[in-house]
């Protein structure tokens, strides 16, 4: 980076983003890493509020391209999940640039429909991981802390050719976005699925329709994150979240290859799509 700070972006293309996350999140990298912590710049977009939004879809759709096709970013960071992203995802992604193959963009839950886009279009680095919101969490500070160690670690890195190669989403993201411009190949990768606050016929159901998926059945297996909470039913379903995975697996015929640490949580592990 030529002698220069190592500059993050953060957009917000979902929801807004509470005004009381920069601070802490400059002092845990000043404390983190002193003098080497790195530019963290949050867009004005992250706090402004359009209804249910960080602003309206041309303002989120505006700032991520923005800063996606800035030269002097090195790394692209959403702000939180929500809802929100799907309704600006493809139009940005269309927009993005060559300042915009390279860089790391980094984040989880709604913003899976911009990282599953990228990994269609093949721009960016498409990097599953926890927030900046996060750090609002029990335990968040060390969830931000993993993403900021990844971001500074392998932000000038060029793609490499792991020996095996996967795709991190939200269950109910990744189902929504099947047929869509949005749908990844998915034929060398390993696929981990998570969720958070479905009952278990919504998280049955989506596995459903993502494991009928003629695509998704060329994924080279699939693996469970966590599922937590689970909402209750009125009545109760009878099977946990596992067995409701291997249940679709086998009669996808994708192979279930175990559990995966990625949830909604403060442990929440960094996933490369490679």
């Amino acid at each position: 980076m030529m002698g220069r700070k190592m500059r993050i972006a953060v957009v917000g293309p979902s929801n807004m983003l509470a005004h009381d996350v920069p601070p802490r999140i400059a002092a845990l990298a000043d404390q983190r890493y002193g003098a080497d912590a790195p530019e963290i710049a949050f867009h004005p977009q992250c706090f402004m509020s359009d209804g249910h939004f960080a602003g309206p879809d041309s303002a989120r759709e505006d700032a991520l391209v923005e800063v996606a096709n800035d030269p002097d970013v090195d790394a692209v960071w959403f702000a939180r999940g929500g809802y929100g992203a799907n309704r600006i995802a493809e139009r940005a992604i269309g927009r993005m640039g060559d300042a915009a193959r390279n860089k790391p963009f980094l984040g989880y839950s709604d913003a899976g429909f911009v990282l599953a886009g990228l990994l269609a279009k093949g721009i960016g680095r498409p990097v599953h991981g926890a927030m900046p919101a996060d750090i609002n969490r029990p335990g968040g500070e060390a969830a931000v802390a993993r993403s900021l160690d990844w971001l500074i670690a392998n932000s000038a890195r060029q793609n490499t050719q792991d020996a095996q190669k996967y795709a991190a989403f939200n269950l109910t993201v990744f189902s929504q976005l099947l047929g869509t411009g949005l749908q990844p190949d998915l034929s060398d990768r390993v696929l981990m699925l998570e969720e958070v606050d479905e009952p278990m016929y919504r998280i049955d159901r989506s596995f459903f329709h993502v494991t009928g998926n003629v695509a998704v059945r060329k994924a080279v297996g699939l693996m469970l994150g966590r599922c937590t909470p689970i909402t209750p039913n009125t009545t109760e379903f009878g099977i946990d979240e596992v067995a409701v995975a291997r249940h679709w697996c086998d009669v996808s015929g994708i192979p279930y290859l175990g559990r995966a640490d990625i949830g909604h949580d403060a442990d929440n592990k960094v996933v490369a799509f490679g």
